[in-house]
């Protein structure tokens, strides 16, 4: 059993950094953490892993664990739906292969939306790409960005408020697999598969039952439950499902760095959570301190 070697909570299993929509650099991200008093914490970039390098070596360096993840785009009907991967193989052909779409699709879409708030402001697509870093997953967040650089707006919650809200007749789709495919792919990849905020707006919005009775007989691990965008008669909902079929239930911050108001620690996975997250997985290890 991996978990019976040491490691220490508080535990945030769920942040970003630079290398998708956070502002940060990996090994900041993990310094914010660990300043926030977190001593093992998951990297979750979406929909790619470039960063857990960078991550690891700055967790070693202040005697943290680190738990190597990503968060993987998916959609179900008209809901978007994110799928935490942890402890994958990041080399897995069908994985790695799925990954690559979805980030070359995020591209022509970020284009086309910049494409149309073009029509109607000052914004250019090398505005958005002065916003990014080499290796980011381009996304709305990075848009958002130059809309403030460009002074059109305050900061990001104006902009998706606004310019980038789907009511404004800017947004366009962009490319995801369903969340049946998501969870095969991570779990096929030797990882645990945790779906990330599943209750945002509630159970109205929600994926339904039966479907996530789906998802559960597919292998997924369980639901991110303690989050601050999750309502309290979702939260009630999923911990029932959870506690019937025995599923893994995680807490944490989505730290964006000044991405968004959200700080490390401010949601935390239990100890045994975190321990069966890492007897189930077989893709890659933790590095532990």
């Amino acid at each position: 059993m991996r978990s019976a070697q040491r490691f220490d909570g508080p535990s945030d299993l769920h942040l970003h950094s630079n290398h998708s929509d956070g502002t940060q650099p990996p090994s900041e991200v993990v310094r914010q953490a660990h300043a926030h008093g977190i001593r093992t914490l998951a990297l979750t970039d979406h929909d790619r892993t470039t960063g857990w390098e960078e991550a690891g070596r700055a967790a070693a360096e202040l005697g943290m664990t680190f738990l190597p993840g990503m968060e993987l785009s998916a959609k179900h009907e008209w809901r978007s739906v994110h799928v935490l991967g942890y402890l994958f193989d990041p080399i897995d052909p069908a994985l790695a292969a799925e990954t690559d779409r979805i980030r070359g699709d995020r591209v022509g879409r970020a284009e086309r939306i910049v494409r149309n708030i073009g029509r109607d402001y000052d914004l250019h697509w090398d505005d958005v790409l002065a916003q990014t870093t080499q290796d980011a997953t381009v996304g709305r967040p990075h848009i958002a960005d130059a809309l403030i650089a460009r002074g059109i707006v305050r900061d990001r919650a104006e902009a998706f408020d606004g310019i980038l809200h789907p009511r404004e007749g800017y947004y366009e789709p962009h490319y995801a697999p369903d969340p049946l495919t998501a969870v095969r792919l991570i779990t096929r990849a030797g990882g645990v598969a945790i779906i990330a905020h599943p209750v945002t707006s509630g159970r109205d919005r929600m994926m339904p039952l039966a479907f996530i009775e789906r998802l559960i007989a597919e292998g997924l691990g369980g639901f991110e439950i303690d989050h601050r965008e999750n309502t309290e008669d979702g939260k009630r909902l999923l911990r029932s499902i959870a506690a019937k079929h025995d599923l893994i239930v995680t807490g944490s911050s989505d730290y964006h760095g000044a991405g968004k108001p959200n700080l490390p620690g401010e949601n935390t996975t239990a100890d045994d959570m975190v321990a069966r997250i890492i007897d189930r997985a077989t893709g890659t290890a933790p590095r532990y301190p």
